[in-house]
């Protein structure tokens, strides 16, 4: 088998006190901070609403998610447009605040390792990996996923 077979292009992405690590097949667009519009009685983790090629698009705080720290957005965020995983037709897309520009790069077998430690890991957290030098995590897009669509639910 080539080495080719081996190669994933993935994003790096800053969230407030992470990095995050994502396949880049996952990212639709990245866009401008702008106000969301607000959803009623929302865990403080969904920030509201932003609109993008005619969706509705719930828009996230991973760092929220997590519990890793509050994240508000502003001068210099930008929002990634994430294709959802889950199948669901409604709401293909959700969105995810970002302190910058997400950074392409090139995951192959030798470049990560997973980091052990007796550290319980954080709500919405597969793992955490070291990419070169970068040490990031790898988000349970799925788990937040189904958290926002029950939340959504109760806010339809």
């Amino acid at each position: 088998m080539s080495d080719i077979a081996h190669i994933i292009r993935g994003v790096l992405i800053q969230v407030a006190q992470a990095r995050l690590l994502l396949p880049n097949a996952t990212i639709a667009e990245v866009l401008s901070f702008a106000p969301p519009e607000p959803v009623a009685d929302a865990p403080d983790w969904l920030l509201g609403r932003i609109r993008w090629r005619g969706w509705q698009l719930p828009l996230v705080s991973f760092s929220r998610f997590a519990e890793l720290a509050d994240e508000e957005g502003g001068l210099g965020s930008k929002v990634i447009v994430l294709k959802a995983l889950g199948g669901d037709e409604k709401h293909p897309y959700f969105a995810m605040l970002t302190q910058g520009f997400p950074r392409l790069v090139t995951v192959t077998e030798t470049s990560m390792v997973t980091l052990e430690s007796g550290d319980e890991l954080p709500a919405g957290v597969l793992a955490r990996v070291r990419h070169n030098e970068d040490d990031a995590m790898v988000p349970d897009l799925a788990a937040l996923e189904d958290s926002l669509r029950e939340v959504m639910a109760q806010a339809a």
